[in-house]
């Protein structure tokens, strides 16, 4: 409740929540989700927040992801124009990366690949990046990258991304209020104003 306030004086009206959904380390499911959303959201509606927030995931891709791809009886939690919000392991690419998206998009989702600026295996293969819009992938930044809050490089290569214009969303990644004070210190740089005067699909959901 504090991080909605937070974003409330901030101007902020909607948020999405994208909770992870890794069969290891976050055993969430798409159920539970939505039932600590509805509590959430009545609590906001008790205190007289006015601010709207709704529920996706942030899914793992792995064995699990796939299977529920491929499940045409598996509906996963999407935000917005069916977009499917997922991220990857941070050092090396995914053997079926490919194979999910084509897979991911057959059954109508939009796939958005969760901060791509932290991941190794893009920062050390750039190319990478216009292979995966080609493919169809949308880029959701980080906005805290921009402050340096995970590193150097993951900042260089989210300024690149932004140049580049090679990005479509924008995510807090606010999960206390240590992140909250990066975002706001991110939100004076240069960088992120740039960000904000992309055609981001931020401003359509």
């Amino acid at each position: 409740m504090e991080i909605l306030h937070q974003f409330h004086e901030l101007g902020t009206r909607k948020l999405y929540t994208t909770p992870h959904i890794m069969s290891d380390l976050y055993p969430n499911n798409e159920a539970d989700i939505l039932t600590k959303l509805s509590e959430l959201q009545k609590k906001i509606a008790n205190t007289g927040l006015e601010i709207e927030i709704l529920a996706a995931a942030e899914y793992y891709l792995d064995e699990t992801l796939l299977k529920k791809t491929e499940s045409a009886s598996h509906e996963l939690l999407t935000f917005g124009n069916n977009y499917l919000l997922f991220e990857t392991s941070f050092m090396n690419q995914p053997f079926h990366l490919n194979e999910f998206i084509f897979k991911a998009r057959s059954r109508g989702y939009h796939p958005v690949l969760a901060h791509p600026e932290r991941y190794a295996y893009i920062q050390n293969d750039h190319e990478l990046v216009d292979d995966l819009i080609q493919r169809g992938v949308l880029l959701q930044l980080n906005i805290i990258s921009l402050a340096g809050y995970y590193s150097k490089p993951v900042r260089k290569l989210a300024e690149r991304l932004i140049e580049k214009g090679q990005v479509h969303f924008v995510g807090s990644d606010c999960h206390n209020m240590h992140q909250f004070a990066a975002i706001k210190e991110a939100m004076n740089n240069k960088y992120y104003h740039r960000a904000m005067d992309l055609p981001l699909k931020n401003f359509n959901l």
